[in-house]
């Protein structure tokens, strides 16, 4: 088993613009980065990214590709199948709950593919046995694109059911889940920051000292 981790720190997480400066975005993406790390020690991960950067905790080996993220993903696969067709996992860079019992789990299954899906229709990992047979497409309602590639190629398919691994972190909201939940790098960079968990109107809420 390979795993593949997709990671862009230039302009990271646009999506967190209204609560986080360019630096602190970047800095969290780093840190979101070293968590899933952590989860996949033990495996062989390339993280793929399209520049280089430095960084001193990361020892697995940087792949570089200016491709986009279906196309880098699609010709990593293609490498992979032609030197041997080892299963492949591509975990996204940006799970922080995410622990190595999760990914002990998911490498064990014994579907040609499986799904742990992420919020609104995406698709947060993917472990596929034989990448001859998948090409991936994210994007949009991915989680649903994936099981009709999957159909059409007469795959069987898991889909691993866990809050883990669905909480991604690319909304102001979803910081939330990373203060209650998380206790990794993260997390911590998190509340460094200033970002407290507050009850308004009885929900969980950030704020921010």
């Amino acid at each position: 088993m390979r795993i593949v981790i997709p990671f862009k720190k230039e302009n990271a997480k646009s999506r967190l613009s209204s609560v986080l400066t360019p630096d602190e975005r970047g800095l969290l993406a780093m840190k979101m980065l070293h968590d899933v790390l952590d989860a996949t020690g033990g495996f062989a991960v390339d993280i793929l990214t399209p520049s280089v950067f430095d960084d001193t905790h990361i020892d697995p080996h940087i792949l570089l590709s200016e491709s986009g993220l279906n196309d880098a993903l699609n010709e990593y696969l293609s490498r992979v199948a032609e030197c041997g067709c080892d299963p492949v996992m591509i975990v996204m860079a940006d799970l922080p709950l995410l622990n190595s019992r999760h990914v002990r789990e998911i490498a064990a299954s014994d579907a040609d593919l499986m799904i742990a899906p992420g919020k609104g229709g995406g698709t947060n990992i993917l472990s596929i046995k034989d990448p001859s047979r998948f090409n991936v497409d994210y994007y949009g309602t991915s989680f649903l694109d994936h099981l009709r590639i999957a159909h059409d190629n007469g795959l069987s398919v898991e889909v691993y059911d866990s809050f883990a691994a669905a909480t991604d972190i690319d909304e102001p909201d979803d910081l939330v889940e990373l203060l209650i939940h998380g206790n990794g790098e993260a997390a911590r960079t998190l509340a460094d920051i200033g970002f407290v968990v507050a009850v308004r109107d009885g929900r969980a809420r950030v704020e921010r000292l």
